[in-house]
Parts: C-alpha cells; sequence; structure tokens
C-alpha cells in the first residue's frame, strides 16, 4: 500500500518551549512528518526558527488558531498534541479545539494519560467524520512479567537515564543513535515513551504500564531493538531519584538490563522539576554519587556501567560558556562528556563504543550465547 503522507498541526496553546511543549519540540526536530503550523495563542507571529534554528525544516510558524492553521496549503491531515503536562492530562479548554479539529477532518494523534478515544464525545464525533483518534500511551495488549532474557550475542544495549525528568534523555538516544549509522554501524532505537513512538513509529509508552508488566515489556522491545540494529539506543524516563517518576526509571533499568548507561544532565538545575507543593524542594544529587548509585541499582539484577555524560546545555546560551562547563563535567566525573544536540555527538558516540566493547560482561554474554546456540 502507498504510503500517506502526514501533514502536522502540533496543538500547544500556552506551552510551546523545551518544557512542556517537548512533545512539540521533539516531534519537529526528529520526525518524519511535514509540520504546518505550531498552535500557541500566547506566541502568535513567532517562529519555530526561534528556538530550533535556522535550518528550512524549522521554518514553521506558530498561530493564534486552528482555523489560523487551517488556511495553509497543502492543508493539514493531522492535529498533534504537543504538550507533556505533570500527569498527562487533557487541559479542558483544549476539547473545544479538538472537537474543532475532528470535525474539520483531522485525525488527532496524542500522547496524553488522558485517552481521547475513550471519551464518548470525541469518539462519536471521529466516527461521525470519519476521522482516527490515535492514542500513543494507549498500553499494549501484550501483559507478560520478566523471564530474565539475556541479550542476544553480539548486541549492545545502551541506555540513557537521567537527573531529572524532561531533559533530553530521548534527544540524547536519537543522537547517539545517527552518530552510530553515520559511522556505518549497525544501530536502532527503542521508543519507551509517547514523543518517541510518534517520532519513530513503534514502541511502548512505558509510564502507562501496569507495575508487574513493566520489566516484561522492557525485555520483548529490546528484542525488538535487537532485531533492528546490533547497537540498541534505549529512551530512558523520569529519574532515579524523581520523587514522583522513579519507578518507571528502576523499570527500565531492571527491564533493559543494559550493558552501559549515558547520564543525561541539564547544567543550571538544581532541584527536581516539582509543581505539586513548591515549598517541598528536591535538590538533586551530585554526578559523581549519582553515577554510583545508578550502576548499583542496575547491578542487583545485571552489570552496567555509565560510560559518558550527556549534557544539555541550553540554559547556558554562549557556546564558549558550555563547552567549558562540559569540560569541568569531564573532569569531575573522569567520563567522557558533551552535549550532543548542541555540538553533534559522533566524536561522543565513539567514546562510548569503545567503552561498551571493553566491558567484561558484555563478551561473557556473547559467550554464553555462542555456547547456547552450538547445544
Amino acid at each position: 500500500m502507498p504510503t500517506v503522507e502526514r501533514r502536522l498541526v502540533i496543538l500547544a496553546e500556552g506551552n510551546f518551549g523545551y518544557h512542556h511543549g517537548k512533545t512539540a519540540m521533539g516531534v519537529i526536530r526528529f520526525g518524519r512528518d511535514k509540520v504546518l503550523a505550531v498552535i500557541d495563542s500566547a506566541q502568535a507571529g513567532r517562529n519555530v526558527r526561534e528556538w530550533l534554528g535556522d535550518s528550512g525544516r524549522f521554518d514553521i510558524p506558530i498561530v493564534a488558531s486552528l482555523s489560523d492553521a487551517l488556511g495553509f496549503l497543502p492543508r493539514a491531515t493531522t492535529l498533534l498534541i504537543g504538550i507533556a503536562p505533570t500527569g498527562g492530562k487533557l487541559p479542558d479548554e483544549w476539547r473545544s479545539i479538538i472537537l474543532g479539529a475532528i470535525r474539520s477532518g483531522l485525525d488527532v494523534h496524542s500522547g496524553l494519560h488522558t485517552l481521547l478515544a475513550d471519551d464518548p464525545e470525541f469518539a462519536e464525533a471521529a466516527r461521525a467524520a470519519g476521522v482516527r483518534l490515535v492514542d500513543y500511551r494507549r498500553p499494549p495488549d501484550r501483559a507478560e512479567t520478566a523471564v530474565g532474557r539475556l541479550h542476544e550475542p553480539g548486541k549492545r544495549v545502551v541506555l540513557t537515564v537521567g537527573t531529572d525528568c524532561a531533559i533530553g534523555k530521548m534527544s540524547v538516544a536519537l543522537e547517539l543513535r545517527r552518530a552510530a549509522l553515520a559511522a556505518g554501524q549497525s544501530a536502532s532505537f527503542v521508543p519507551t515513551g509517547q514523543t518517541g513512538i510518534m517520532i519513530e513509529g513503534w514502541g511502548v509508552s512505558v509510564d502507562r504500564v501496569i507495575s508487574d508488566f513493566v520489566q516484561g515489556t522492557c525485555e520483548w522491545m529490546s528484542e525488538e531493538g535487537e532485531q533492528r540494529g546490533d547497537w540498541v539506543l534505549v529512551e530512558g524516563q523520569g529519574s532515579l531519584d524523581h520523587p514522583a517518576y522513579s519507578s518507571v526509571t528502576c523499570g527500565l533499568i531492571h527491564g533493559f538490563t543494559p550493558q552501559a548507561m549515558v547520564l543525561v544532565h541539564k547544567p543550571g538545575l538544581e532541584e527536581h522539576d516539582w509543581d505539586h507543593l513548591p515549598e517541598r524542594k528536591f535538590p538533586l544529587h551530585p554526578l559523581p554519587e549519582f553515577i554510583r548509585v545508578h550502576e548499583a541499582v542496575a547491578g542487583l539484577v545485571a552489570p552496567s556501567k555509565v560510560v559518558a555524560v550527556a549534557l544539555n546545555t541550553s540554559l547556558i546560551a554562549d557556546e564558549a560558556d558550555a563547552r567549558r562547563v562540559i569540560e569541568a563535567t569531564a573532569a569531575e566525573t573522569g567520563l567522557p562528556c558533551a552535549d550532543p544536540v548542541r555540538f553533534g555527538g559522533d566524536a561522543l558516540w565513539a567514546e562510548i563504543a569503545a567503552a561498551v566493547a571493553g566491558l567484561p560482561w558484555v563478551a561473557e554474554n556473547d559467550a554464553r550465547g555462542l555456547e547456547a546456540t552450538r547445544a
């Protein structure tokens, strides 16, 4: 069957930017579909290039309303919900916009915890208009507990972990996959969240999976990733010490049993993203301490090592200052360090690949797998 071209309008009303609008940003930066416009009346008249640079593919206007967005030709086919708010709830004031999109003949794609297709009003409107409601956070029917699956011989699984949520773990994994492919290596990206699934076209939003089945889901996703490439770059979620989101991080570590991890950090952040009780503060731990904790937690199930640090230096305007912070972080941790989104990931990837090749448990897994194959 021929591939149908999707043309997106992204709804990010009042939220376009790097934080709550990270879904919009990720789809624009890494996605394959053409984006015609972003809806955010608070920033109407601006252009996505102000955030992502002068590349022609980022020449996307920000408009005030759905009707403005529908004025572009060729006409949009899909409204994509471009926010990732705390708790993943649909803002009540967006209902009329979504109904307007449905009645205008647009499919609606959403990564919220609020499942649009389960909403009677949305579902009836979509049926009448003959359009699709796609909920990327809908959990899979497959529900299995972990069985202790080993990685296939020759496969290398690397998980991005982070000091906080919404700091770029997905972006780092995608940039490292890009660098691996550029180096002529076989590499895949495993999406574990809604934005990654929108970009890649497969995966599971692990934070929606029943806790008993998280590790089992990671095991079969790891198997799928290994079928797609020899190097498997897994998108991380949350952070191991986050008061709200630590469980999904632990599930990924113990389910994917990565042979190595890349720690993602955003210099300038001093405490966790936490907007429930302003008086409660959760400071970030020093990086060397955080690295030790990740290796210890992983080692409860399978050995793993943090082999590099990837920084998100977006809070540092001056490039020279950003490079100095990268150098200081490398000295502090004793690990290779770079900002692969801002400065490219080729050099960092080469160091990661070399470090993983020297890990003893990688060779042991290869030998065990080959022995089992012979038997």
